[in-house]
């Protein structure tokens, strides 16, 4: 380049330059996004000294990115008509990288657990991304300054680059030519460059032209007056943003300039992702720093139980200076977290107090992932009027209830809200712990899935009524006075316990007259009180443990079964048939709570119990 000045790059300049161009990316076309970022930084800068009425070379020139393929060259052109640069800036801007925060970057990156894709955009070097893929570079800038020069820089990126000032005019603004590695041609390709932009630049406020085609349609509608915004287009925007045909449930649109500045819209999508009842770890919002993607689905930015949501969220107060995992620690996010968070628990109250079957439909879809809120002690009281269940009031399994429809149908001196864990509906219904609390009309909700439990220990009351299973419920104060039995058949009573405390022995933990059965001969309830049976379950689950736990065994001294096992143990305590029902109610009430007998041991019994019954037959037909 004739009448060229060579210069060599700063030291630190070159050792980044290394780095950047010896390193193995996961990710090339970033330099696209860096390129168009500067573009627009130029734009922006034109645009205010045009708003301050500054005297500025072409100022009727539209503001505009446009993005050519110069397939003769093997080179991509961008150019902007932004603020352009002086030979001075050029030799400041791009000779050295001394507000950049180098020495902070360089540092990261010795780490060594860093791909340099992961950092570049948040450090000011984006430009020397280009060297990725360029074995050249030619850069043509003309100044807004009335009476500048158009400038020429020059580089390979190996070490030293040429300026030049140029006689001949150029329009104002920027424009860099990359002439492309033989293994990175395949930039040259139209559809390639447009998804590229659509992917990481497609919200930039400037019009983005690939070989004369606008790329970026769709605005930045976040970035918009909410009251300017039409139903339509946030419809539009969701369906761009997700791919998804069909229009989302409702949506949160946020702008906020205190104590953090950032702009959000969320969307509620009508249909759940989650596939075989799997709740995906791929969730979180998209970032973006002044219109620019940063990070895809950025999990910190939503808690986890709020993981449907899809949406954006731009801030410029997110500091670009510090590395993915020091983001994820970052006080703004944590603010913008909990504000989105507020907002949208706000939101579908709303949609609860407006639209009941709408809330009923999205509860339906999201209820899963909705639920995992439980660990969210911040928003506890917010979470609780939100989360549903089916109860023993609901028609059928589709029914749902709030905890605050539950505490309004409260019996009179009903202090606790009880609940029963079952794999649905009608195992539940059967089971001997609702038999006293149907005949006293006391609601019950009912638990279908694992986490629902944990769920009600964590959150643990609703306006101060505790949650209870229903198997450890004291009905008998709800019920009221219940018929007192005679002298005569309590002892019989205490001389079957006595019995079978005799035969199950170290099996059950004790024998109690229940208050809960009106149905069922006996069943089985937690000695501790704290726990229900079903979580019992669970947790011999996760460790793997399958021993039977010894709980205490309940009977029902109105259910004839009992009453007949009572004239059978006075008219002969030694009846060995007496011992064999004993067992086989236990081991029934084994399998009511889920749990697996011997059962050749119990085959054998009811094989005994049958066959006495047959005998006993036979019997009376001779006499």
């Amino acid at each position: 380049m004739a009448n060229a000045q060579v210069f060599e790059f700063q030291a630190e300049t070159k050792k980044l330059l290394d780095i950047i161009i010896n390193s193995i990316y996961t990710n090339k076309e970033i330099f696209l996004r860096e390129l168009i970022s500067n573009s627009s930084d130029a734009l922006d800068k034109v645009r205010f000294e045009l708003t301050q009425g500054k005297e500025i070379y072409q100022k009727d020139l539209p503001l505009e990115i446009r993005i050519e393929i110069d397939n003769k060259d093997k080179a991509l052109i961008v150019k902007d008509s932004g603020i352009g640069m002086t030979k001075g800036e050029i030799i400041e801007n791009l000779g050295t990288i001394a507000k950049s925060g180098t020495e902070e970057f360089l540092k990261e990156l010795s780490k060594g657990d860093k791909k340099v894709d992961t950092i570049i955009g948040r450090f000011g070097v984006g430009f020397y991304s280009v060297f990725m893929v360029a074995k050249e570079v030619e850069i043509r800038s003309r100044s807004a300054r009335i009476d500048a020069k158009a400038v020429l820089w020059r580089s390979d990126g190996m070490g030293s680059y040429e300026v030049q000032e140029l006689d001949q005019e150029m329009d104002r603004g920027t424009l860099i030519k990359v002439y492309l590695k033989d293994d990175s041609t395949y930039f040259l390709g139209k559809e390639k460059l447009k998804s590229i932009i659509e992917a990481h630049s497609n919200f930039i406020s400037f019009p983005i032209y690939v070989d004369s085609e606008k790329v970026n349609t769709i605005p930045a509608l976040w970035k918009e007056p909410k009251f300017k915004i039409k139903q339509e287009q946030y419809i539009e925007f969701y369906k761009f943003l997700t791919h998804d045909p069909e229009p989302p449930l409702d949506y949160v649109h946020i702008s906020v300039d205190a104590p953090v500045q950032f702009s959000s819209i969320v969307f509620i999508p009508k249909k759940s992702i989650i596939i075989f009842d799997t709740i995906s770890d791929e969730y979180g919002l998209d970032l973006y720093v002044n219109r620019v993607l940063i990070q895809k689905k950025n999990k910190e930015l939503i808690p986890q139980y709020l993981g449907f949501l899809k949406g954006v969220v731009d801030s410029p107060d997110i500091p670009l200076n510090i590395s993915r995992e020091a983001i994820q620690e970052n006080r703004v996010i944590q603010t913008i977290n909990s504000t989105i968070t507020k907002q949208v628990l706000r939101k579908l109250e709303e949609i609860w107090e407006k639209d009941k079957d709408k809330y009923n439909s999205f509860w339906r879809e999201h209820g899963k992932v909705f639920k995992l809120g439980y660990t969210d002690f911040q928003h506890r009281d917010m979470f609780s009027k939100l989360i549903r269940f089916n109860s023993s009031r609901c028609e059928d399994e589709s029914g749902l209830v709030s905890l605050e429809d539950y505490v309004n149908n409260m019996k009179e001196n009903q202090t606790e809200i009880y609940y029963i864990s079952g794999n649905d509906r009608k195992s539940i219904e059967n089971s001997p712990y609702l038999e006293a609390v149907k005949d006293a009309d006391i609601e019950v909700l009912y638990l279908f899935e694992p986490i629902d439990e944990f769920l009600l220990q964590a959150i643990s009351e609703y306006k101060g009524k505790k949650f209870k299973p229903v198997e450890h419920a004291d009905i008998s104060k709800i019920k009221g006075k219940t018929k007192e039995s005679s002298p005569e058949d309590k002892k019989r009573i205490d001389e079957l316990v006595a019995k079978i405390k005799q035969v199950l022995k170290d099996r059950i933990t004790d024998v109690r007259i229940s208050s809960r059965l009106s149905q069922t001969p006996v069943c089985l309830v937690s000695s501790t009180g704290s726990m229900s049976s079903q979580m019992h379950k669970i947790i011999q689950m996760i460790n793997k443990d399958t021993s039977v736990p010894k709980q205490v065994l309940e009977i029902n001294p109105e259910h004839s079964l009992v009453k007949n096992l009572c004239s059978m143990l006075k008219k002969d305590p030694k009846d060995k048939l007496i011992d064999h029902i004993i067992e086989h109610l236990y081991e029934l009430a084994l399998l009511q709570n889920g749990y697996l007998p011997n059962i050749n041991d119990m085959a054998k019994r009811s094989y005994d119990i049958i066959n006495k019954r047959g005998e006993f037959y036979l019997r009376l037909n001779e006499k």
